[in-house]
């Protein structure tokens, strides 16, 4: 089953590009980030310079993590569900079901090994590039020399792997009990791990209630509470899209007649299946809300103390705008990549229904309205986990519970994921929606 998973990848590489996107990029932030602790164990270095490397790779490579885990695992996940017709037919030919889970768990080994391989030159050179920004800024030495060493190899293997084997073990599972007729299996684990990262997340953010407002670290607790907040509302995205669907399913109807009418049965149909587009979505509002409005109180308070910006300050900047800039690019490219995967695939489903009456403009229109749905999920989640932690921070720091910050912020985070999510499903209906009703019914999944 090995051999014929090396031919599949081989035959058929177009299905596996999103997945070989997602670890390539995962494995590039991991490996980046974490070789600044390579850097930061180099012989010469100094306390300082050490210091903010370590910091850097432990934060930001903590980020990268979940991040990557989230990206190969939704990539894989969508895969998989299109392979119902192979599977089912591979069954029937004799494949046992264990055949099958060797044969998808080694197709997604061979992609996770070639993403790393191709991740190794672009993660040394982004590191470089990172490491002479703190030294441009004066934040590391210039005497510090930059090394890409086994720490950054080994995370960088350890967990693209391991994201890419559980998230296709557990995905396949899925697709041969479909296959099978049968009903899918609960997912307990996820489940578990939700509502885990929910419990930390509000520890997380309590626990910034019993810290002093000059400490270093005040920014931390609610920081990492928020981002646990948003994993675990996007592993009930299904669940919590399926509530939203029953208190908006009548006005969004009304206001949107016949495309109304088929986004709020196709969502309903489809929930499980659009997790993937809202888990990417939720984390990205979630980070970079709190995030960006936690590091603008904190500019905001250093300032009216009157009190010139320390460098211990600089850093945590620094490091703040780098992790949002890493969450922002690394975010948007796995929606736009869930979002294209689940689309396309649709090509089938959007011939049926124009076969059955509805016009090309209906399906487009429904298109259009189901992004604005799950945009509007993915921002009221992502923005309530993101709230979660500023409140707690704000009344901290500056003693009121509402900061003295605008919406500015959270409007231009909302306009970059409502921007991504509409552009990339429409544009791909749209393209879909070129070939014939007849022809697109042929397609087999």
């Amino acid at each position: 089953m090995f051999e014929l998973a090396f031919r599949s990848v081989l035959q058929r590489p177009g299905r596996f590009v999103g997945t070989l996107l997602s670890a390539f990029l995962g494995a590039t932030i991991t490996m980046m980030f974490n070789s600044m602790h390579d850097t930061a164990a180099g012989s010469g270095v100094d306390d300082q310079s050490a210091e903010l490397l370590t910091i850097t790779g432990a934060a930001v490579g903590g980020y990268g993590t979940l991040l990557v885990f989230f990206a190969v695992a939704s990539a894989l996940t969508v895969n998989v569900r299109q392979r119902d017709e192979e599977i089912r037919l591979l069954r029937c030919t004799g494949a046992t079901p264990a055949q099958i889970k060797r044969m998808v768990v080694g197709e997604a080994v061979l992609v996770a090994v070639i993403a790393t391989l191709l991740a190794l030159a672009p993660a040394m050179l982004g590191g470089r590039a990172l490491l002479g920004q703190f030294q441009d800024n004066g934040q590391v030495a210039k005497a510090v020399d930059y090394a890409f060493g086994p720490i950054a190899i080994s995370a960088g293997i350890s967990i693209t792997l391991l994201a890419s084997v559980g998230a296709a073990f557990l995905a396949v599972r899925r697709a041969m009990t479909a296959a099978a007729g049968g009903r899918a299996p609960r997912h307990r684990l996820r489940n578990l791990g939700g509502a885990l990262a929910f419990v930390a997340g509000l520890g997380g953010v309590s626990v910034t209630f019993t810290m002093e407002r000059t400490e270093p670290t005040l920014m931390a607790a609610p920081a990492y509470g928020a981002i646990l907040l948003s994993v675990g509302f996007a592993t009930f995205s299904p669940v919590l899209l399926r509530v939203l669907l029953g208190r908006l399913a009548r006005p969004i109807e009304l206001l949107t007649g016949a495309a109304g009418y088929l986004t709020v049965h196709n969502l309903r149909e489809r929930a499980t299946q659009l997790s993937g587009v809202l888990m990417p979505l939720i984390l990205f509002i979630g980070m970079a809300t709190a995030t960006l409005y936690m590091q603008d109180i904190e500019s905001a308070a250093v300032k009216a103390s009157g009190a010139a910006k320390s460098v211990a300050d600089k850093n945590l900047e620094s490091l703040n705008f780098v992790i949002v800039g890493i969450i922002v690019a690394f975010a948007c490219i796995m929606l736009i990549n869930s979002l294209y995967a689940a689309t396309s695939y649709r090509r089938q489903e959007f011939g049926g229904q124009r076969l059955a009456g509805a016009t090309p403009r209906q399906v487009l229109a429904m298109v259009t309205v189901e992004g604005l749905v799950l945009t509007a999920t993915g921002l009221f989640f992502g923005t309530l986990a993101g709230v979660a932690g500023i409140i707690p921070f704000s009344a901290v720091r500056t003693d009121t519970f509402l900061p003295d910050v605008g919406p500015a912020m959270w409007l231009g985070i909302a306009a970059v994921g409502a921007l991504a999510t509409l552009v990339t499903s429409v544009g791909t209906a749209r393209r879909a929606l070129r070939t014939p009703a007849v022809s697109a019914v042929a397609v087999t999944a």
